[in-house]
């Protein structure tokens, strides 16, 4: 079950954070122009790639991670936020949308390829 951990907004938390993690991902919406498909493929690649094996050590837990994503897209004004967050397995979860990616039009120009890029901050507090 995962917790309501979701803070669309944008706003981090007042506390004393240390960042542990930096992951980077990208995701592709080929048909549709879908920025925040392109978005969730963003985070889901940058996961991936992700293997966190320091709690035991730590007597930290997955629960007590601050995450934050940070997408970039061409059309920042058009990401759910919530749908993004929903990647997210553990933690608190801040979702931040930039100006970025890269849009890329067909040769005929009836559709375009959404490119997002994503980064997940992990942070602990202190």
């Amino acid at each position: 079950m995962k917790p309501a951990r979701v803070q669309a907004s944008g706003n981090v938390q007042a506390m004393a954070l240390a960042r542990w993690v930096t992951e980077m991902g990208m995701g592709v919406d080929v048909h549709g122009g879908d920025y925040t498909k392109a978005a969730e493929r963003a985070v889901s690649d940058a996961l991936r790639h992700s293997s966190l094996s320091f709690f035991g050590p730590t007597g930290k837990t997955a629960h007590d991670m601050h995450v934050e994503v940070v997408i970039g897209v061409a059309r920042p004004e058009t990401i759910d936020r919530d749908r993004v967050a929903a990647q997210v397995p553990y933690g608190t979860v801040t979702v931040r949308v930039v100006t970025g990616g890269l849009d890329v039009a067909t040769d005929r120009g009836d559709d375009t390829l959404i490119i997002a890029n994503a980064a997940i901050l992990v942070s602990f507090s202190e």
